[in-house]
Parts: structure tokens; sequence; C-alpha cells
């Protein structure tokens, strides 16, 4: 009987919870405090240095100080350039060095803020919100460039600017005043003091209710909505850069196997509706995909999709696993 429920959907949300407890909680396994021996300081994944017990935070707040306190120093002549450099190549270097470890797989399987949506979205479910299955392809390549421009203009640019005198100091690190992570990871430890309108400038006053307003949007939407916020993180176009170097992938053998039955893309949290598109024994890891599996899971066809981590392959689709998830589902929606 406990069989028929053991699916990789089970294994993931069972790492996935375990992971948040991890780095949100992590002090109290590891002895961590803020910045002292976190585990690598380039997390490929939104959990945030905010939260004073986490045991690791994302890639994206030592880039951001980095930029502003180090690389403008040395477009500015004020030290050696490969000097001011060098701090953001170990960031980045380490950062390359987990993504070729487990890839995209950062997201869909440990990401604190990812889990938390996805609870969200089974709460939703449950109370019986009408559930929005899957965006329309169009709205879903509107949407795809905005993780580009927030990781351009927040994590690069407007540090830079502001480590030059340009901007205000304000946006020194202006993506993690946004970031809904921050307020997700404190308040899971008991700090509210993130929840709060700074009015001590008018900029930090616009930055926190522009994080307050993500947040709480974040959560409304996430109830109908799978993954909202996941969709314009800058964190997947950063592991994007890396992931043809990934051990584990997605890879399609769509020949006369495929179907094109479209189960996948329902599958599939991020709507990737390329995943139908005709592949033969090729790496499709998208941009956007997190290597969650679910589209591995559902698809109904023997050995067309499979996860493989290097030349293994750890699972791949089958027609008696398709229905195995379909009586799960419909289980679950009793």
């Amino acid at each position: 009987m406990v069989d028929k429920f053991i699916t990789l959907s089970t294994l993931r949300r069972v790492t996935q919870f375990f992971a948040f407890i991890i780095l949100v909680y992590g002090s109290l396994f590891f002895s961590t405090f803020y910045t002292t021996d976190k585990l690598t300081n380039a997390l490929p994944a939104l959990s945030c240095a905010y939260d004073m017990a986490g045991s690791d935070y994302c890639v994206l707040i030592p880039l951001q100080h980095q930029i502003d306190h180090r690389v403008s120093l040395g477009v500015m002549g004020k030290i050696d350039l490969m000097q001011s450099l060098l701090p953001t190549i170990i960031t980045l270097a380490t950062f390359f060095a987990l993504i070729v470890i487990l890839n995209k797989a950062f997201c869909g399987w440990l990401c604190p803020l990812g889990f938390f949506q996805e609870v969200i979205n089974y709460i939703g479910n449950r109370i019986g919100i009408k559930q929005i299955k899957s965006l329309s392809f169009s709205l879903v390549k509107k949407i795809r460039p905005i993780k580009w421009v927030l990781l351009l203009v927040l994590i690069f640019i407007f540090p830079l600017l502001t480590g030059l005198g340009f901007l205000g100091h304000e946006l020194g690190s202006s993506f993690c005043a946004i970031c809904p992570s921050r307020i997700l990871t404190t308040l899971a430890v008991g700090d509210s003091s993130q929840v709060f309108i700074d009015n001590s400038t008018p900029l930090y006053l616009t930055l926190s209710i522009i994080a307050d307003t993500l947040f709480g949007l974040m959560i409304a939407l996430a109830l109908f909505v799978r993954q909202p916020f996941c969709r314009i993180c800058p964190i997947l176009p950063m592991q994007s850069i890396f992931k043809k170097f990934g051990l584990l992938r997605l890879v399609k053998n769509g020949s006369s196997k495929c179907e094109n039955c479209g189960q996948c893309v329902k599958a599939c949290p991020m709507d990737i509706y390329e995943l139908q598109d005709s592949k033969e024994n090729k790496n499709i890891t998208h941009q956007d995909c997190t290597l969650c599996g679910r589209c591995v899971e559902f698809c109904p066809d023997n050995e067309v999709l499979s996860l493989k981590y290097a030349p293994l392959t750890i699972f791949k689709s089958s027609n008696e696993q398709f229905k195995k998830r379909l009586k799960i589902e419909k289980w679950i929606e009793k």
C-alpha cells in the first residue's frame, strides 16, 4: 500500500521540507550565526542572509556587495582591477561548482521560497480556490524576459552605479531590498523586523513598500498560480548561464515514441511549452526548468523523458508510472 504513494514527487517534497529546515534553521544543527561558518555563501537558491539562524545564503547577496564595494573601486582605479574582481570571481566559481553538481535542481528541490510557494498553492487547492493549471504560451513568453532584466539591473547595474556614486547607497543591494525570501525566512524564525515601512529616506520608503507588496502579491498569486515568483527570479538566469555544465539534466528521446500528448507541459509548474517539441536523445533543460521531474512522472510514453546524472539514468518516464500518478492525483482530489 505504501509503495503506491512513493513517487519522485514524494521524494522531492520530503527533500524540500528538510532543505527548508536546514537552510532556514541551520544554526540549530551547525552552530552557525549570520555570516560565520556558512556552508557556501553562494547558494544557487533564494535563502537569505537576513535570517540570522540560517545555514547558508544565496549567491545574489555577495555579488551585490562585491560589485558595490569592490568592483566599483577597481573601475574607478582606486585599487587594482584584478584585485577588485577576485572576490566576485571566487563567488562565481563556487556558484559554478554547485551548478555542476546539481544544476537547476537547487530551485526545484532545495529553494526555501520555491517550497513555500508550492505549500501555498496546495493550500489554495485544498480550500477550493479555482486553480489556473497553465498560463498561455503568449503570456509565458512575455514574463520570461523579466528575470533577465532583474538580474542585469538589480544585481549588476544598480550596485555598480551605487559604488561609483551615481546612485544612493539604498540601491547597493537593490534586489535584497525587495526579495520575498528576506521576509519569508526572517518571519520563519520569528523575526518580524523585515516586515516594515522604512521611512528613513524616500528611496528606502519606496523599496520597503515594493518589498511588502511583492511578498503579499506572491502569496495571493500562489493560491491559484503555480510558482509565481519563480518565473521572474534572477537565480534562474544565473543558473542558465552555466546549465550546460551541470551533470544533472533533463533528456528527451522524442523520436517515434513521443505522441505529443502535452501531458509534460500540463505537469510542468513553469509552463515550459518547449517540452513537447520533438527532440531525439537531447538535453532539453530549459532556462526556466527547475528539474523538479514532474514532466517525467506525467509522461505516458516509455523512456521518452528522463532525468540523467552524467551518463546514468536516474529516473525515466513509463506508462506504468503515468497511471500510478493519475491514481494518486484522483485520490488527492477526493
